[in-house]
């Protein structure tokens, strides 16, 4: 992370981190049914457990949860290596996410359509 991300106390910004889940989310939800068009409808609770420093390498891992007829979940699971620490990874947080497919005209439609 740069320090255009961060706050006066050196941590990143909690919007980042979330622009970043909502990112990997919509990646994963590509990757997974091949529909190239999709909206954020909802995003879970989200709890800090770690701050994010300048420097730290940040991870996202996304999985799928369930895909339904227009929507999918995806679970997205973030880590953080610490900056000058090798190997110390750090659980900041998790959230899932629904997305709906859409068409270019922002329609909702059935994924794989």
């Amino acid at each position: 992370m740069m320090p255009r991300d961060t706050n006066a106390h050196g941590t990143v910004f909690g919007g980042v981190i979330l622009s970043y889940i909502d990112v990997a989310g919509g990646v994963e939800a590509v990757r997974h049914t091949k529909h190239e068009r999709f909206v954020t409808v909802a995003m879970n609770e989200v709890i800090f457990h770690e701050p994010v420093f300048i420097g730290d390498l940040v991870s996202f891992y996304a999985t799928t949860l369930k895909v339904g007829r227009t929507s999918i979940t995806i679970h997205v699971e973030v880590e953080a290596e610490r900056f000058g620490n090798k190997g110390q990874v750090v659980r900041v947080t998790s959230a899932d996410l629904i997305f709906v497919a859409i068409n270019a005209n922002r329609e909702k439609v059935v994924i794989g359509k």
